[in-house]
């Protein structure tokens, strides 16, 4: 097994995010666990840990929120980490060819894709159709994203075509640059238009073209703390859980 290497998260995670920690004899779950997160759970996963910390107060959890694409290469190249939750099963297969999971992964949420747009949607943005027109400022995700996948699917179940102006890195960077002013609309999550609050508005994309993204999560094969791993996905997928991720704006698992 690889050393932990604890000191190296700073480096490779530079929004990891500590939860608070203490005593808990009932579940007998300590010490750290590291959960690599899609940048879309930041809220939600950032609340589940607080919870999860308040039943297990022997546990510190350290999380690192970026693309699914940036952590699964991460962990395939020797990043420590416990747990994997990603934003599509692309990138946990990625996890799983490389047979760096320590557990099956298990979809614990789903998402569906919107327009974020400024708050009262002053250009007047009524559908994918309107990200055709070359006067607009248009965001989305790199391609290797999986918010950049989604978007291109679709582009293309709406038979429109799209030229973004830029391919950002993560679904963060898209929203971010649309509530600071210097885009007019990107394709993000449901959840990212939630997360910004007053500072965006966001317009609905049809059932008929969008795209509905399952979140699986998973134990990795050389996790440190494999019992905390498992401790920390059932909590995701308890009643507790899942009322955090659906007030965030996540779905209902079908």
């Amino acid at each position: 097994m690889r050393a932990p290497l604890r000191a190296a998260i700073a480096a490779l995670a530079p929004l990891a995010v500590p939860a608070a920690c203490g005593d808990d004899e009932e579940s007998g779950s300590a010490g750290d666990i590291t959960v690599f997160a899609a940048a879309s759970l930041t809220e939600a996963f950032t609340e589940i840990g607080e919870a999860f910390t308040d039943e297990n107060p022997d546990v510190t959890v350290t999380f690192n929120f970026s693309a699914s694409s940036d952590l699964v290469t991460q962990i395939n190249e020797g990043a420590p980490a416990d747990v994997f939750a990603s934003a599509d099963q692309n990138n946990m297969a990625k996890l799983t060819d490389a047979g760096n999971n320590g557990s099956e992964p298990e979809i614990f949420t789903t998402n569906r894709l919107q327009i974020i747009v400024a708050p009262r949607n002053p250009l007047g943005i009524t559908g994918v159709e309107d990200l055709a027109d070359p006067d607009l400022i248009v965001l989305t995700c790199a391609v290797e994203v999986p918010c950049g996948t989604y978007a291109a699917e679709i582009f293309t179940n709406a038979r429109v075509a799209v030229t973004p102006d830029s391919f950002e890195e993560n679904v963060r960077a898209v929203a971010n640059k649309v509530t600071l002013g210097e885009a007019d609309a990107g394709i993000v999550y449901a959840t990212d238009v939630e997360a910004a609050g007053d500072d965006a508005d966001g317009v609905e994309i049809p059932e008929d073209i969008n795209v509905r993204a399952e979140y699986p999560i998973a134990v990795t094969v050389e996790a440190p703390n494999p019992d905390g791993a498992d401790a920390f996905i059932d909590f995701v997928l308890s009643n507790a859980g899942q009322e955090i991720l659906l007030s965030s704006g996540f779905a209902e698992l079908p």
